[in-house]
């Protein structure tokens, strides 16, 4: 009886599925953000901060004089360019490990933390502020976040964590302004 209950928490617990036979194809390999979806622990957390030196790279392009207070004009097109491969590449990547919502799909991470950086200089400090403050989002789930995680489909995997990150992106905008002092 145990065992048997046991059993099924296990099975609810899991959302990674055996994969197919044969190694993950290049889609899959996008989802995963390369190895951060397949990390045995956290792999959403490690997906986040996988996400880091894109967007300093993103971020180091430079931007004009009249952006100097929002994120660079790369990280806006960076970001807005990865969203439609996010979209496919969940969908194939959720076809491959069968589950729709994979642990290993983490590239949702990836646009999300792009999100909430979108609105502020990026330092070290507004980095790691913005992680904090996207994986609370991700995991909290604000509205529309939680009504976009209910969408099964690769188009739902991306958005809940884009709508987190609008939330990440606010919370974060205002910690900027309201504490110029310690965050730039």
């Amino acid at each position: 009886m145990i065992s048997e209950a046991l059993a099924r928490f296990r099975s609810r617990s899991s959302k990674r599925q055996p994969p197919r036979p044969g190694p993950p194809d290049g889609w899959t390999l996008l989802a995963a953000w390369g190895p951060c979806g397949f990390s045995p622990v956290a792999p959403g957390t490690a997906g986040t901060l996988g996400a880091i030196p894109l967007a300093w790279a993103l971020a180091s392009l430079g931007a004009p004089a009249a952006w100097p207070a929002v994120g660079t004009p790369a990280l806006w097109l960076g970001a807005a360019l990865l969203f439609p491969l996010s979209v496919a590449a969940s969908t194939r990547a959720g076809r491959y490990w069968r589950v729709v919502d994979a642990s290993g799909i983490v590239v949702d991470e990836v646009i999300g933390y792009l999100v909430t950086m979108l609105l502020v200089p990026f330092t070290w400090r507004t980095a790691a502020l913005g992680f904090l403050l996207f994986r609370a989002a991700d995991i909290l789930k604000p509205w529309p976040a939680s009504a976009f995680d209910r969408v099964k489909s690769g188009f739902g995997v991306v958005m809940d964590d884009v709508a987190a990150g609008v939330w990440a992106a606010a919370a974060l905008a205002a910690a900027v302004h309201l504490l110029p002092g310690v965050l730039p």
